[in-house]
């Protein structure tokens, strides 16, 4: 059973870059709610996903391992039907785990078919919801094109619309992600041109608004019993990138900061950055029109999701249960938003790869660090290490990859951390990889970042990128075929080559059981290289001594 009477709340924001927060410096974006969190935890600056695309970098947080160990590396490819998650391990120690929102995961239809699981069961409905027990499920993309829609599930929040009165099949397009033209027509939010109006849709029916209503929902029924953690996964500030008054107008072109991007960065570029950078979302980010008529957008959706944090903070704290909630604020990537001259994420470069991760341990060992930062180098996984850890006080860390954060937020230094942290990007199934007549087995990326370097390795023949993080923190020269960068290379390649030697597969046997098998009895029956038996204690070859009754060998008979 679990040793803690706590509960957590892992709040993820999908596409929330790591600096569009007050705390983290944006100059114009004041969000006080999420510096709330800050002033009463402590707020990671250097936390990496393990990929920088939505459905791969969340089956990374579900599972505590990296991509290449639980082989769903793009939005679509399904979760092993074998692989354990978050739910597995908590309630294992005695700690539900419930879905509050998205989880972009795929289920393994065909594992389970194998295996005779079916959805309708227990077990068969955790594995094909990435471990959690839902309260509600909804990953908040139902568009609609000529083929039908992007998500293939009943959306409970367009049941909800209907319910409110919105006169619409899909109202999480013709109203939540959509204004209305001059025309009186639908004006859709996946036209960035239309991102400066006003959603069609009253500010609290609208879906940051709505998530948070289930989640006070899901904490008023759960004021007793086990401890849980609760996983609210809100879609917003993804895209569309539109919002409902009052938020739509709260910014304007003149509070856009600065893009970060040089004319340096289209010289000699590496040929995969290059596929990126003239895709059709890098190329409409690299009109400033577009920034100074989207980013506004992006700001207000992120001040509405600012705003509903506080209500879960003023609920929890008016309630009494702020005092035993771990909060746990992050995304599952950023937004290039213009910089770099890309649009969307991709890419290795802050903006895309680094996250928001800011922690309350409402723990008195954590009294020392609260309102501080840490600036050691954190990665995604590393939060399944830390609830399991704050449920139980140890986790399996030859399943989990990740390491716990706990000591860091009591103010303890682990020994021997991590210098480098990794990512993965898998872009086979992109036009970028059609394009460059890359196979399958090549269009991977991998990143590895130290405190001063940050390094792309590119299979399928093609050189590797580097950034001096030191001298040029904006990643804008990269030194990637730099012959005075040679040993600097050599090195990372080194840390690359030591991570893909981890021992990922073998979650089986502990490390302990293997330490207490090395130690063990001989005595389970088999001998193996003994001459005469001398070599051992008599109690080792007791069944083997004494003697026979019945002698069937063959004799030999005079005749």
């Amino acid at each position: 059973m679990s040793k803690s009477k706590n509960n957590i709340l892992f709040i993820m924001y999908d596409q929330l870059r790591f600096d569009y927060l007050s705390c983290a410096g944006h100059p114009k974006l004041h969000t006080p709610n999420f510096d709330r969190v800050a002033d009463m935890g402590v707020r990671f600056t250097r936390a990496y996903v393990q990929s920088p695309v939505c459905g791969s970098s969340r089956m990374s947080y579900y599972t505590g391992r990296y991509a290449q160990s639980h082989g769903a590396h793009w939005n679509g490819f399904p979760l092993k039907v074998g692989e354990l998650t978050l739910g597995d391990h908590l309630r294992d120690v005695g700690m539900d785990a419930w879905l509050i929102g998205k989880t972009h995961m795929k289920v393994d239809k065909k594992g389970m078919e194998r295996l005779g699981l079916t959805p309708d069961s227990i077990i068969g409905a955790r594995v094909s919801e990435c471990g959690f027990d839902v309260w509600i499920r909804d990953d908040g993309l139902w568009a609609e094109g000529p083929d039908g829609f992007y998500d293939e599930k009943r959306s409970p929040y367009n049941e909800y619309l209907k319910v409110k009165g919105y006169k619409s099949d899909n109202g999480w397009h013709d109203h939540a992600n959509a204004g209305i033209s001059d025309k009186g027509d639908i004006a859709s939010g996946f036209l960035m041109q239309n991102a400066g109006m006003p959603a069609n849709i009253k500010q609290e029916d609208s879906e940051t608004p709505w998530l948070t209503d289930r989640t006070i929902d899901f904490i008023k029924q759960h004021q007793s019993g086990k401890p849980w953690l609760a996983h609210i996964s809100y879609i917003k500030p993804h895209w569309p990138y539109i919002v409902p008054a009052p938020y739509h107008n709260m910014y304007s072109k003149d509070d856009v900061i600065p893009v970060i991007r040089s004319y340096k960065e289209l010289e000699n570029q590496h040929p995969i950055f290059k596929e990126f950078t003239q895709g059709i979302i890098s190329t409409s980010f690299h009109r400033q029109e577009v920034r100074d008529t989207v980013i506004p957008a992006y700001m207000g959706l992120i001040k509405q999701c600012d705003d509903q944090l506080g209500r879960l903070l003023d609920y929890l704290e008016d309630s009494g249960q702020l005092a035993n909630t771990m909060i746990v604020l992050t995304s599952d990537h950023g937004d290039y938003l213009g910089d770099h001259w890309k649009g969307e994420k991709d890419l290795f470069h802050e903006p895309s790869v680094k996250v928001p991760m800011i922690i309350y341990d409402p723990s008195a060992k954590a009294d020392v660090t609260r309102g501080t930062t840490c600036d050691e180098l954190v990665e995604a996984i590393d939060l399944a290490a830390t609830f399991v850890t704050f449920a139980s006080g140890s986790y399996p860390d030859h399943i989990i990859e990740g390491k716990s954060l706990l000591p860091f937020l009591h103010g303890e230094t682990p020994e021997g951390w991590r210098e480098y942290a990794i990512s993965e990007y898998d872009y086979s199934a992109t036009n970028v990889a059609k394009n460059l007549n890359v196979a399958p087995k090549d269009a991977r990326l991998f990143m590895v970042a130290t405190k001063k370097w940050k390094f792309m390795h590119s299979l399928g023949g093609f050189r590797p990128m580097l950034f001096d993080l030191i001298n040029d923190p904006n990643e804008l020269e990269d030194l990637g075929d730099n012959p005075r960068f040679i040993d600097v290379r050599k090195k990372l390649y080194e840390h690359l080559f030591e991570w893909a030697l981890r021992p990922s597969q073998r979650t089986t046997k502990s490390d302990d059981e293997i330490y207490a098998a090395r130690t063990g009895s001989n005595g389970r029956g088999i001998l193996l290289g003994l001459v005469d038996g001398s070599e051992v204690s008599e109690e080792l070859i007791a069944k083997y001594l004494g003697s026979i009754e019945q002698n069937f060998t063959p004799h030999n008979h005079d005749t």
